[in-house]
This record gives C-alpha cells, sequence and structure tokens, in this order.
C-alpha cells in the first residue's frame, strides 16, 4: 500500500521552510519507531476498556474496587437501579474482561475486583481533574 504523504509533506514544509523525500522518509522511520511502543497483545487492553464503558459494569467495578474485599452477588444487586438479569451481565463480562475474579460457595457467588482493575482504578483517580 501506498502512504499518501501529501499532508505531512506540506507540514514538514511550514514548520521547516523546505522539504525533500528524504526529510519525509525520516520523519516516517521516526514515527514508525513510535508504535513499538504499542503491546502486541493489545486486545485485551481493549476488552477491559470497553467493559468499564459502560455505567454499571463501571460502577460495579468502583463499588468493588471501595470495598477492598469480595462481595455477594446479593450485596450488590440492590445497589443498581437495573435488573438482576443486568446485574449478572456486568458480573460476567467484567469476570471475562479479567477485571474481577469470581468464587462460588454452595449457592452463592463472590466477586472482587483483580489487581489489573484496581490498578486502572487507581490511574483513573490519579489523572482525574487533570484537563481542568
Amino acid at each position: 500500500m501506498t502512504q499518501d504523504t501529501t499532508r505531512l509533506r506540506r507540514f514538514i514544509a511550514d514548520e521547516s521552510d523546505g522539504c525533500c523525500d528524504a526529510d519525509v522518509e525520516a520523519r516516517l522511520d521516526e514515527l514508525e519507531s513510535f508504535t513499538g511502543g504499542v503491546p502486541s497483545d493489545y486486545a485485551t487492553d481493549l476488552d477491559a476498556l470497553k467493559t468499564l464503558g459502560n455505567e454499571t459494569r463501571y460502577r460495579i467495578t468502583r463499588l468493588l474496587a471501595a470495598a477492598e474485599d469480595e462481595l455477594c452477588v446479593c450485596e450488590i444487586t440492590p445497589l443498581f437501579d437495573v435488573s438482576e438479569s443486568a446485574v449478572s451481565h456486568a458480573l460476567s463480562d467484567l469476570t471475562d474482561a479479567g477485571l474481577l475474579s469470581r468464587r462460588k460457595e454452595g449457592t452463592w457467588r463472590y466477586y472482587r475486583t483483580t489487581a489489573r482493575a484496581e490498578r486502572i482504578v487507581a490511574a483513573l483517580d490519579a489523572t482525574r481533574g487533570e484537563n481542568e
């Protein structure tokens, strides 16, 4: 596939009062080197972020992170203005995304945040208000 470098060429020319093919190639090489910072297994990152992109799932994660211990599904459900089925589905999605762990004891299911979820919540907390 041929890259359209017309806009890049104009940008380089505006920034440096001139541009040639070597300048464009050098900048493309530099930009390409940045892609090394993208992990090859980024699909799990996208899954986690997509899963947290729903208000119920996000609030459940926050609740469990604040609890700092496992909670039974029967303790979680009354706190949300959605059906039991919606809470159950949200818990399943969060577990599948690696953000919650689940333990069954008899007829009860207990959930807690994983270390990954705790780090994501902490990162969000640390950056809150930085855009103000």
